[in-house]
């Protein structure tokens, strides 16, 4: 048994109280399906501008009616301090998720990106300082190397930021040293590289490439390639993320704390190389595709050319060991892909959800939820 199997063995036995921003979208949706299926209890904040309500369903479906009791959702937004506030009482670990992810976003709206990556993060950590809560980890990026030429990429050495996006994520870290400094609160945060899996939005101008190329080849559209190919990735699955934060709000070793981790493979795939794949993958059920053809377009402003993770420090300090290689996590996400859109359905909110498990911050069953699960 490895050290994340006897983690997850131990939080069984031990449940604790659990907070997830961004708890409808991608991987909050993913952390909390985790955390129920350990018997823990789980409160998820969403103001739902991103995530879904689908991925809210996708969790019910996937745990037991005794498990999905311990969870409430409360609709509110982490740019309202007071909605911050009423979320961490209570609570004995904060996994503060929530953000407008995506660089072609920020720099479209780089005052929407700040208010909620930056401001967002700030309430949440000011909230969760002033409720006591143990531990509180959040989400980062490798977007904060920028312009670093190096690789891999080292926690002790970034660059300038490229984009807005980066930026809020470096301001971020910031605000969570200056917390442990002048506070002597503690956190951890997490420089996620390029994370993918199920429940991922394929659709929308700021989808991530392998949603989007899965998306449009099911769709028999063509797959664009920003640039000529070569542009190579650290391609992370969703449940070495999830791994990831279990480990940092569990983690009892003080020198781990106050830091931020890289949250990846400590591998690199070309664009060109992750067409090759997924078209592979796909072929077999789709046979017009192994004559496809990617399109190209120009490269975009905020991205950076190559990216790849030293995850040495996660391995020594958090015991982080990443479970699933890039084409395992891959053919599991064309395969759910896939079963989406030969279904053609869309999961739906069960009538229980709406009515028991989603308050909003002036209901008086969202101040109790984890005192009374």
């Amino acid at each position: 048994m490895n050290l994340y199997e006897k983690l997850c063995a131990r939080l069984a036995a031990e449940p604790r109280a659990w907070l997830v921003t961004g708890a409808a979208g991608f991987i909050g949706s993913h952390l909390v399906e985790t955390l129920l299926k350990l018997g823990q209890r789980v409160l998820g904040l969403d103001n739902f501008s991103l995530g879904s309500p689908q991925n809210i369903a996708a969790v019910e479906e996937s745990v037991t009616a005794a498990q999905w009791r311990r969870f409430h959702l409360l609709h509110a937004d982490v740019r309202d301090l007071d909605a911050c506030r009423n979320a961490c009482r209570g609570v004995q670990v904060v996994l503060h998720q929530a953000a407008l992810g995506s660089v072609p976003r920020s720099l479209a709206d780089p005052i929407a990106s700040h208010a909620n990556n930056v401001s967002g993060h700030l309430n949440m950590l000011h909230a969760a300082r002033e409720a006591g809560v143990a531990r509180f980890v959040y989400a980062s990026s490798s977007a904060i190397y920028g312009d670093d030429p190096e690789l891999p990429r080292v926690e002790a050495r970034i660059g300038r930021p490229l984009s807005p996006y980066a930026l809020t994520k470096r301001l971020n870290e910031m605000y969570a040293d200056i917390y442990a400094r002048c506070f002597g609160y503690h956190s951890i945060g997490l420089r996620y590289f390029n994370v993918f899996g199920p429940r991922q939005n394929p659709a929308g101008p700021y989808a991530a490439v392998i949603p989007a190329w899965i998306g449009a080849m099911l769709r028999g559209e063509p797959a664009c390639i920003n640039g000529d190919g070569s542009a190579a990735r650290d391609f992370c699955y969703v449940e070495n993320a999830v791994q990831a934060n279990l480990l940092a709000a569990t983690v009892e070793n003080p020198r781990a704390l106050d830091e931020s981790y890289n949250v990846a493979l400590d591998a690199m795939t070309t664009l060109n190389e992750l067409f090759e794949l997924l078209r592979a993958l796909l072929a077999p059920q789709h046979p017009h595709l192994r004559a496809l053809k990617p399109t190209h377009g120009p490269t975009r402003p905020g991205d950076v050319a190559y990216s790849r993770a030293d995850i040495g420090k996660s391995v020594a300090l958090l015991g982080y060991r990443p479970q699933w290689n890039l084409r395992d996590g891959l053919a599991r996400t064309v395969a759910w892909y896939a079963a989406q859109a030969a279904s053609g359905l869309v999961p739906s909110v069960r009538s229980a959800t709406r009515s028991r498990n989603i308050a909003r911050p002036d209901s008086p069953t969202s101040s109790s939820t984890l005192r009374n699960p």
